[in-house]
């Protein structure tokens, strides 16, 4: 009687060790997709990931980029225990599932894979700042790729190869088409869904302390380089308050804001917004008010009132 053929162990853990890290991957897209839309400065040991996400870079169709790589991830999670559900009894229905899901998941790892590999590019060449989020999610695409592909016996290895291959062209052709308008993030086009050219309401109120500070920055020249629909710009502008934001002066990096002067945001190597160029530094993200002081010098009151006024 002939000995049973034993099942390699990547065919049977394939699908769980997909659904596991593509739950991480969830949770990660999730915690970024709720600090952009929020606001909140990123837990990351660098200011990185801060940077990243108030580049022009971190927004798609007007949404957060990470809310697709959530629903790009809870997707794969889905494809991975689709054929767990079903009944071992049943096993003509399951061979099926496995087989279609099977196909999904190397496609989708594909996709994934290849946009990983484009923002690892934008990273490293364009926006120029370590994000360890971001870095966590291509090495996540890289194996959910290699389980996917490596992960079940392919009767005909052409078509996995002829349908990734179709896929990456069309995912590398599709990214270039959404980024088309920003050859640098300091000149971003802006989208219809943000706020009209005049930005965002500021709703606090100055008390003397932010005044005099934004006075100070003045008198040093300090420059603060943004974009009318940034959240973050608007997140800094809060922190001055309605009476000391006057004094703050303030670059429109987007051509279609009031008052642009995109050149003078190429020429100062804009790579996120706000940016900030206070005596001869050069710093990206919001910036608390106690370390603009020390930034520029400042040494007058430091009794802030808006330190915890952020955007809701």
């Amino acid at each position: 009687m002939p000995r049973k053929q034993s099942i390699p162990w990547m065919h049977r853990w394939s699908r769980p060790l997909i659904a596991g890290i593509a739950t991480l991957g969830a949770v990660v897209t999730a915690y970024l997709t709720y600090t952009k839309l929020t606001g909140d400065a990123a837990a990351c040991p660098t200011k990185g990931c801060d940077i990243v996400l108030s580049s022009p870079y971190a927004t798609v169709f007007g949404q957060p980029l990470a809310l697709f790589g959530f629903l790009a991830y809870t997707s794969m999670i889905v494809l991975a225990i689709a054929p767990l559900l079903v009944s071992s009894s049943r096993n003509q229905i399951r061979a099926q599932i496995e087989a279609w899901t099977g196909l999904m998941l190397f496609l989708g790892g594909t996709a994934m894979l290849v946009f990983s590999i484009y923002l690892m590019y934008l990273l490293t060449f364009e926006i120029q700042a370590p994000c360890i989020y971001c870095i966590a999610s291509a090495i996540l695409s890289l194996s959910l790729f290699v389980l996917a592909l490596l992960g079940r016996d392919w009767q005909d290895i052409g078509l996995p190869l002829f349908a990734g291959g179709l896929v990456a062209i069309l995912v590398v052709v599709g990214t270039l088409g959404v980024y088309a308008n920003i050859n640098n993030p300091a000149i971003a086009e802006s989208n219809p869904t943000q706020p009209l050219p005049g930005g965002y309401t500021i709703t606090t109120t100055s008390g003397e302390a932010e005044i005099a500070l934004a006075k100070h920055l003045a008198k040093v020249k300090a420059i603060m380089y943004g974009a009318f629909w940034c959240p973050h710009c608007h997140d800094q502008k809060q922190l001055f308050g309605q009476e000391a934001v006057q004094y703050i002066s303030y670059i429109e990096c987007d051509p279609s804001g009031i008052n642009p002067q995109p050149q003078r945001c190429q020429a100062a190597n804009v790579q996120g917004f706000p940016t900030w160029s206070i005596n001869g530094q050069t710093v990206t993200g919001v910036q608390t008010l106690e370390e603009l002081a020390k930034l520029s010098g400042y040494q007058g009151s430091r009794n802030f009132k808006n330190v915890e006024s952020l955007r809701s």
